[in-house]
Formats: C-alpha cells, structure tokens, sequence
C-alpha cells in the first residue's frame, strides 16, 4: 500500500508541475509538491536524512537539466530563473522523484542494470510527455532525446545509491 500512495503522489505532483508550468503558473505544481514532500518528510522515520536526500537530488537533477538547457536541447516556457539554467519547478519535480527512490522505486537498487534501462528509457518518455501537455519544447529534439536518454541511464544509479546510504534506518512508516 505504502508503494501505491507513493508513486500516485509522485505522479499527481508531477502532472500538477508540468500542467501548471505550461499554463504559467509554476507556482501551483510546487505547491502540490511541497504539500507532498511534507507529507512525505511526516510519515518518515528518518525524516532529517531523506530531508537531505531530497535536497541532493534537486540540486544534482537541477543539474543534469541545466545542462539540457544551456546546450539548447531544452527550453522552459516558464519558471526559469536565468535562461541558463532549469526551471525551478523542473528542480521541485525532481525533489519529489527523490521521494521515490526509498518507496516505489527501492526495489531498482537490487537490479543496477535495470535501473540504467529504466533511466535510458523513462526519462525521455517523462520529458515528451510534458512536451505533449506544453510544460517543456525541445529545441532540437533528437539531440535532447539522446541527451535525456544518457543523463538519466547515468543518473539513476547512482540516485538509488545514495538514497540507500540515507535510509538506514528504513525511513518510512508502513500502513
């Protein structure tokens, strides 16, 4: 059950960021993700290290999808702060993912290989899905694509790596 409200959670913040950031107004997704992220910080046992866990893996995403933008593979309609570097609701989405990482998606730690897979091929879907609701355009898309594509192949791993050094304790509370 503590799988199934989290990754519904991560997916309503996820759809309410992108929704909102191609209506502009950004401001309402990270709304929903705050609201997610303290609900989330609540139920957790360790509620100071996933605290961290999920500001460093904002910062790294923030990041990888800086590079995205500066190399002009990306563009943010809004919610960018300089034209160099991700929207800031892009790095909230991010912060949310990281509430993933020890729930829903914990049992990727076990198969690195699979985690590589998984990030070589739902990044991208994730970033043309918020293409197709407006959130995000692609400046050039076959270059984003595979950009994505290895951004995310590399950047999986080692996210799940160091969301299992911050959950020792296990950080959430079952059902």
């Amino acid at each position: 059950m503590n799988n199934i409200i989290n990754f519904i959670c991560f997916q309503v913040g996820w759809f309410a960021a992108v929704a909102s950031a191609a209506n502009n107004t950004p401001w309402i997704g990270i709304m929903v993700i705050v609201v997610i992220i303290a609900l989330h910080l609540y139920r957790s046992l360790n509620a100071k290290n996933e605290l961290y866990l999920i500001l460093l893996v904002g910062l790294l995403g923030g990041s990888l999808d800086s590079l995205f933008v500066f190399f002009d593979w990306i563009y943010y309609p809004s919610g960018q702060i300089h034209e160099s570097f991700t929207a800031y609701w892009i790095i909230a989405m991010w912060m949310s993912f990281a509430t993933t990482l020890n729930i829903s998606m914990a049992w990727l730690k076990k198969y690195k290989f699979l985690s590589i897979i998984f990030g070589f091929i739902g990044g991208p879907l994730t970033y043309y899905a918020g293409y197709n609701l407006g959130g995000i355009y692609f400046l050039d898309f076959n270059s984003a694509m595979i950009a994505l594509a290895f951004g995310w192949a590399a950047i999986i791993p080692p996210l799940l790596f160091l969301a299992d050094k911050f959950n020792e304790p296990p950080i959430t509370k079952t059902l």
